[in-house]
């Protein structure tokens, strides 16, 4: 399908409304077309969706043509930790999205490993990486990927089975009455938000271990195990305990601990080589926005 343009006039009724009807699409979409420059009101960009001009004035929309569903390699610097024929250990910046969706067709973790990766032989008969487990956009720190079908079952099933071992480094608000600690506490879908999870009898069993490693200024720098991997585990069950992650835009506290991102980490993994079983360790050397928090706060740690 190739790109589509639409010249109209203006009905006096608000753009979204008008775009949506003459171009059957919905409202959400006419508004996203516009906001991406893709609508000219009286020949000049209109990015407002609200906007409800005079009848009679020449209205332009541009419908852009599909873009290939399948995920595209891309030259983007990546930290690799380890490679070889089954699978690949790397570090994922913060701010990078892991698997390309709605909104996040490039840039991803998936199109930069595509663009790194040697002897990708592919996953589902397809040329791409497979993705095991994940990391929110804002969390930095290792992962792995298999390059394979077989790497990716086992790998998936050695995660099920716990035979995984995460650590992440998480600053947080406020100073814990005990030095380590247990949160089994089941996470589901906030019923308030549904862009946040919340801890719910009727949400999926979640376990996470926790150690404090070091004190700061109102903040505790912990060391977490998760043995499950659920959606923002880590912060909800800091949230949960009332001591939510520093930095963090949605469980966070309005007011807490300045830090200049969200203070979370996945500084290691451990398991076992799915076909040399090799026992392999590796770990993700903290950024530069991770230590300049720890360093505001007057968190004194040395890495390993």
């Amino acid at each position: 399908m190739e790109e589509k343009i639409l010249n109209l006039i203006t009905d006096g009724r608000r753009l979204d409304v008008q775009l949506s009807e003459e171009a059957g699409i919905s409202r959400s979409r006419a508004a996203a077309l516009m906001e991406d420059g893709n609508c000219l009101l009286d020949g000049k960009p209109c990015t407002k969706a609200g906007t409800k001009p005079a009848p009679g004035k020449p209205l332009v929309l541009t419908i852009p043509a599909p873009k290939d569903p399948t995920p595209q390699a891309e030259d983007i610097p990546l930290e690799i930790l380890y490679e070889d024929g089954d699978l690949a250990v790397v570090v994922k910046p913060r701010g990078m999205v892991v698997h390309p969706a709605a909104g996040h067709s490039e840039g991803t973790l998936v199109n930069a490993l595509l663009g790194n990766l040697d002897e990708l032989s592919g996953i589902g008969g397809e040329k791409r990486p497979g993705i095991v487990h994940r990391l929110d956009k804002d969390t930095s720190g290792v992962m792995m990927v298999a390059k394979n079908d077989d790497t990716q079952t086992e790998l998936s099933r050695m995660l099920k089975d716990r035979e995984i071992e995460k650590h992440y480094l998480a600053l947080v608000e406020g100073f814990l009455k005990e030095k380590s600690g247990v949160v089994e506490a089941p996470i589901g879908r906030s019923k308030k938000d549904r862009k946040k999870m919340a801890v719910d009898p009727e949400g999926r069993d979640a376990v996470t271990e926790w150690k404090v490693i070091a004190e700061g200024k109102n903040c505790s720098l912990l060391d977490v195990h998760i043995l499950t991997g659920r959606t923002h585990q880590i912060r909800v069950h800091m949230r949960y305990l009332q001591h939510p992650v520093c930095g963090d835009p949605l469980y966070g506290y309005e007011k807490g601990v300045k830090a200049p991102c969200l203070m979370l980490h996945a500084r290691s993994l451990s398991f076992q080589h799915p076909r040399t079983h090799e026992k392999m360790t590796f770990q993700a050397p903290l950024p530069g926005d991770f230590l300049k928090g720890l360093k505001m706060n007057c968190v004194e740690f040395t890495e390993d």
